[in-house]
């Protein structure tokens, strides 16, 4: 199983989080926030967006909680944990910022669905690594359509670059043709050749 990822969060501060992630994927996370021993409280905003920036779950003043979505797209997502310092403080001491993100198979609550489907442990393990392997199987298929997508731009790109080529010879070829019968009339004017 994945481990959360933990960070010090200074006062005044943003760090913010991105993963792509596949389209029709559920997304789920836990966070908390702590402020270190003397502190007066954690004090910072949670906010998840899409590469668009539409907010997908935002909080203020965030110090535990869970948030879920599903995408729409295959996107880059981003968490972005931001400071706030009180009014009246001086500086505000790094707060521990703990966040778990899971997605696709890792984010299916296993235990949930066996309760209501009254499932015996293998089954829900078989369960677990059928939903696994059609991710996979799915992460295969991004992948070979992206190839194609990328092989075709690759092409295209080639036969662009091929009719540059040809335009800027034939250019350089008419350029020179023009300047040789150029100097030749203008030599022939000055009377340096016959």
């Amino acid at each position: 199983p994945a481990r959360p990822i933990s960070f010090q969060l200074p006062g005044k501060a943003r760090k913010c989080l991105r993963e792509e992630i596949h389209r029709d994927t559920l997304v789920t996370g836990e966070y908390e926030i702590s402020a270190p021993p003397g502190a007066a409280g954690p004090s910072a905003n949670l906010k998840i967006t899409d590469s668009a920036g539409h907010i997908l779950y935002a909080k203020e003043d965030a110090t535990k909680g869970k948030f879920a979505f599903t995408t729409e797209d295959y996107d880059m997502f981003e968490a972005c944990f931001e400071s706030k310092l009180p009014v009246g403080t001086g500086r505000m001491p790094d707060q521990l910022v703990i966040l778990d993100m899971k997605h696709g198979v890792e984010a299916k609550n296993y235990e949930e669905i066996a309760k209501v489907e009254k499932l015996k442990p293998l089954e829900v393990e078989l369960r677990r690594l059928e939903d696994l392997s059609e991710s996979i199987v799915n992460d295969f298929a991004y992948m070979k359509k992206r190839e194609e997508e990328m092989r075709d731009t690759n092409e295209s790109t080639n036969t662009r670059v091929l009719y540059f080529s040809i335009f800027s010879m034939c250019c350089l070829i008419g350029l020179a043709t023009w300047q040789v019968f150029y100097l030749r009339r203008f030599f022939k004017a000055k009377k340096l050749i016959e």
